[in-house]
Formats: structure tokens, sequence, C-alpha cells
């Protein structure tokens, strides 16, 4: 882009030198061999017009080219952008989910083993069976609600694809 920039630039300048000494020659000339030399220089400035012109309309695709291709790489980023921000978001609600999951599990071993402690000693205390019981629930409770952020974790990374292809 800068190199047909500059060229554009040099060909107006030297398109201007010519026209300079055009105007310095004067409309009239004393010779035949000078009006010839004239006319192949005014056909010399007229061809290059002509390419200058050429050459800003290549210009001007090519930054239209550019421009297109700017924008569709924004619009991926951006997408892109979104998906991984919500890629994130999903993954902290199943990690969420797994600590939950690491934390209930160990209070019921805890619970169990402090039950299994009371029935080694053959002393029976229905507050352990209890926090037992509710500590196997919570547990329970936290394994599907992994299970369900992993799952929807997995939907979500399937339905673009699903979209995709239907």
């Amino acid at each position: 882009m800068d190199e047909l920039n500059e060229l554009e630039g040099r060909i107006a300048k030297a398109l201007d030198r010519i026209r300079a000494g055009m105007d310095s020659l004067g409309p009239a000339a004393d010779s035949e061999g000078e009006a010839s030399d004239t006319a192949a220089m005014v056909a010399r400035i007229a061809e290059l017009e002509g390419q200058l012109e050429e050459e800003r309309s290549v210009s001007a695709q090519l930054e239209e080219r550019v421009k297109a291709v700017k924008e569709r790489q924004d619009s991926k980023v951006s997408r892109l952008e979104t998906e991984a921000a919500a890629q994130r978001q999903r993954f902290s609600g199943l990690d969420e989910e797994m600590q939950r999951l690491r934390q209930m599990n160990a209070e019921l071993r805890d619970i169990n083993g402090k039950l299994r402690s009371a029935m080694a000693k053959e002393v029976a205390e229905p507050h352990l069976i209890n926090k037992a019981m509710l500590a196997e629930l919570d547990s329970l409770r936290a394994l599907r609600d992994a299970d369900a952020a992993e799952v929807a974790a997995v939907m979500a990374e399937l339905k673009p694809m699903a979209e995709e292809r239907g």
C-alpha cells in the first residue's frame, strides 16, 4: 500500500513538472520539430495520467479488500473472545461444583470414621447416623450438580458443531 502511494505521489510530481515545462514552452511553437515534441509530450502526459488513474483504481480495490479482510478478522476475533469467556465461565462453574463435591466427600469420610469408631465400641449414637445420612445426601447432591455442570459444559461445546452441520 505504501509503495502504491509513493508511486502515485512520484507520478503526480512528474506530471506537475511536465505541465510546468509545457507552460514555459508556450502555446505557439516556432518550428515544426518543436510542435512534434510538444505533441509527443502531450501524448505522454495523457498516457501517464491514464496509468495514474489505473494505479488509483487498483489502490482503491486493494484498500477495499484489506478493509473487508480486517472486518472479517475482527468479527472472528470478537466471536472467539466471546466463546472463550463463556467457556471460562462454564469451567469455573464446573470447578466450583467439583470443589463442593470434594468437601462433601471429606465430610462424609469423617462422619463415617466417627460412626465406625462408635460401632467398634458398641455404642449406638443416633446423631452420628443422622449426620452420616445427611452428609451422604449432600454428597450425592453435590455429585449430581457436578455432573449437571459437566453435561452443560459438554453440551455448550457440542452446540456450535451441531449448528454448523445443521
